[in-house]
């Protein structure tokens, strides 16, 4: 349990937020249609801002996955489903765990939210760790890269990814039953999944909802063979015959299959001053960890390593996650509608989370707990002749727990309190904006026989703020620039990190006397639309100081850390060094021509980073340069698109990383909404890597063992009464 001055702190502010008058946010307005259906007009509010406000208004990069677009993007974890998007990339590690990587940034370095809370997991810790965020429940996705996502934590340097749904309503229907459901096969993996929700008004101000979800995948085919061309001529080298097999393995991907269930139930009171509501879910999951197959004879580490660990020959068995969930959340607003404040909003959630690594044996090698609360309180400002802004406190809590064969963490918590506020000025075609955070996180750890004798502790004052300017152009198009400056605490894994790691096939070590990150960061924009097109830049350059990452090290450095036991993998330890990051995102969209009732319309996506660490040299798992363009003929009932995606070759590499050769995916759907005025029923027929090419993610720590989907056709219904 947690028992903390500062968790019982944090529950007394939520308790006393429980106990003001029903109200919660306000409704946006909103149009329902006859047949029932729901039509948001301000789909382009990107709420996440703070201040809710349009998406070319945002001076940073900016996306939002919601409608059609969302339907067609679905996939089984919210790295996969995002991963088109502009400045997306994925961990990939295997199709069942896969989270986002903003900007090359990922880990600790994007916040992983639901409806504006953080998701309770441990998959910061571990790139075979899930987010335990269904997709299939998402109404709505947005993304936020640069420094505006500072104001939803420190950590959230490269971004926030914030994943809306409606487990706790926010309208009241005006039919006596809404139904919303989603239902979707995908021949890769043999994937079966659906999700549907259902709200009642019991009055006209009290809402009830509740929703569940199933998805149930077999082992993913891939496109072309399981190991790289470099891993295959390692292991077609080999003496040993099983080995050589190995390198000419194809099709389907061992120990991938997956099964995931959820269920939640919700109200909400709706009233004219605000709305007050709260939800309750559970979730389980349980998912294999790819397999890497050995590729050489093992052998041991007494010597440099001069190469990527993956090279290392050792194979990962065919290891089960069985993890699960229980969450409660709160979201409510007061609306104030004074000279001053507009409304007083609250966010909070806690989660208690557990997952087991479960052995081929059936034994149970390492349990992983998790308990965890956030809070967020913000006071939102009227609109004084231009002047908007919003303030507010944030708390958060974890309690982390590992026990059993990889326990590379000592049990550990983490408290964190952070203060914030953003300032906008509209001058008609001149926008400025400004935004502060401070936070101070406490860091300790409990004494551990196994990794550490004596307890740790550490605290840190961070600052981070940003200024910005937005100036009109010509009409309907802006220019914006951006100055930010951001510290960061480090994370509990990158102080106390002590022991064998098998998700990453690594002895992780921290250092428990590192101090804080700090960066300076410099973000222009450049948006423009009109009569049917629309376009958008983002350019990016980060300059960090004390920049934590992991390098390969002497295994005697790890073997004096472990008491002088022999390795059982490559030493990597945390380190920290001056880095630069730099690069940019690009998306458009132009309207070609209008055939009878159909617009046809092509759209472009590029994106690129490139990281360097100061005496390191390139920092590792940087996607390459990416283009994505789309060719779509759009009615108002029936709709077809193609795309192609080229990833190009990654080759500027660190020393234990190998190249990652580049790959063109062909990918193609059709839409069609049987029901005159409903939009949000839709079907969906969709063929992805079309001509089943072999695809790695230089991303991935597994992408020498385990390649994208082969060709997947999918099949989706959504309907909406």
């Amino acid at each position: 349990m947690l028992r903390s001055p500062s968790l019982r702190a944090g529950c007394a502010l939520t308790a006393l937020c429980l106990a003001w008058p029903a109200a919660a946010q306000t409704a946006a307005p909103a149009d329902t249609q006859a047949d029932g259906s729901y039509h948001d007009p301000r789909s382009d509010i990107v709420v996440t801002a703070l201040i809710p406000r349009s998406q070319g208004d945002i001076l940073s990069g900016t996306s939002i996955v919601t409608g059609e677009e969302l339907t067609r993007s679905l996939r089984p974890t919210i790295g996969e489903t995002l991963a088109r998007q502009p400045g997306v990339s994925a961990t990939s590690f295997g199709p069942n765990a896969s989270r986002p990587i903003l900007r090359g940034f990922q880990g600790e370095r994007v916040r992983i939210l639901t409806d504006g809370i953080g998701s309770f997991d441990v998959s910061n810790t571990s790139v075979d760790h899930a987010v335990a965020i269904n997709p299939l429940t998402a109404d709505r996705i947005e993304v936020l890269r640069g420094p505006s996502a500072l104001l939803y934590g420190s950590s959230a340097i490269g971004g926030v990814v914030n994943v809306i749904d409606s487990r706790i309503p926010r309208r009241v229907p005006d039919e006596a039953i809404h139904i919303d459901a989603i239902g979707t096969y995908g021949s890769a993996a043999n994937e079966r999944s659906g999700s549907g929700e259902i709200e009642v008004p019991l009055t006209e101000n009290f809402v009830v909802h509740v929703d569940g979800s199933y998805s149930k995948t077999d082992n993913l085919r891939t496109g072309g063979y399981i190991l790289s061309k470099a891993m295959r001529e390692i292991a077609a080298a080999s003496d040993e015959e099983e080995i050589q097999d190995n390198a000419r393995l194809k099709g389907k991907l061992a120990n991938t299959a997956a099964e995931v269930w959820e269920v939640a139930g919700g109200f909400a009171y709706i009233g004219d001053g605000g709305n007050l509501g709260m939800s309750i879910s559970h979730s389980e999951n349980t998912y294999g960890v790819p397999s890497r197959l050995e590729v050489e004879e093992e052998h041991d580490h007494d010597h440099e390593h001069d190469h990527d660990h993956e090279e290392e020959g050792h194979s990962h068995e065919n290891v089960t996650l069985a993890m699960k969930q229980t969450r409660a959340d709160l979201r409510g607003e007061v609306a104030v509608n004074g000279g001053f404040l507009d409304s007083i909003r609250l966010r909070a959630g806690w989660a208690d989370y557990q997952h087991q690594e479960i052995e081929p044996s059936g034994e149970v090698g390492t349990t992983f707990k998790n308990q965890s609360m956030e809070s967020r309180l913000e006071f939102v400002q009227a609109d004084r002749n231009g002047w908007q802004g919003a303030s507010g406190a944030q708390y958060f809590t974890r309690r982390f727990q590992a026990d059993g064969e990889e326990k590379f963490l000592p049990k550990n918590q983490t408290d964190q309190f952070g203060l914030f506020t953003l300032q906008s000025l509209d001058l008609g075609d001149t926008r400025l904006e400004a935004g502060a955070r401070y936070e101070h996180t406490k860091l300790q750890s409990d004494p551990d026989a196994d990794l550490f004798a004596e307890a740790s502790q550490r605290s840190f004052n961070a600052l981070s703020g940003s200024l910005g300017i937005s100036q009109a152009i010509m009409p309907g198009w802006r220019v914006g620039l951006n100055l930010s400056r951001s510290e960061r605490a480090p994370s509990a894994e990158e102080l106390f990190a002590r022991g064998n790691h098998a998700g990453t096939q690594a002895f992780e070590l921290g250092n428990p006397d590192f101090g804080k990150e700090k960066s300076w960061g410099v973000e222009g924009t450049l948006r423009g639309s009109g009569n049917g097109y629309s376009f958008s830049l983002a350019a990016y350059h980060n300059w960090f100081s004390g920049f934590i990452y992991e390098s390969v090290v002497d295994d005697s450095v790890c073997q004096a850390a472990n008491g002088g036991a022999e390795m059982e993998f490559p030493c990597y330890a945390y380190a920290q060094a001056d880095a630069r990051y730099y690069g940019f995102e690009a998306e458009a969209s132009v309207k070609l021509a209008q055939v009878g009732s159909y617009a046809i319309n092509i759209d472009g996506v590029a994106d690129y980073v490139r990281a360097t660490i100061k005496g390191n040299g390139p920092a590792p798992r940087i996607p390459p340069l990416r283009l994505l363009g789309g060719i779509e003929a759009q009615g108002a009932r029936l709709s077809a698109r193609a795309e192609l995606e080229h990833v190009f070759e990654q080759d500027r590499v660190t020393d234990f990383e190998t190249p990652t050769d580049g790959f063109t995916m062909v990918n193609a759907s059709i839409s069609f909404k049987p029901l005159a005025g409903n939009d949000r029923t839709t079907l969906m027929l969709s063929a992805n890597n079309i001509f089943d090419v072999e695809a790695r993610r230089h991303a991935s720590f597994l992408k020498d063992f385990a390649p994208l989907a082969g060709r997947d056709i999918r099949l989706t219904a959504r309907i909406s009464i």
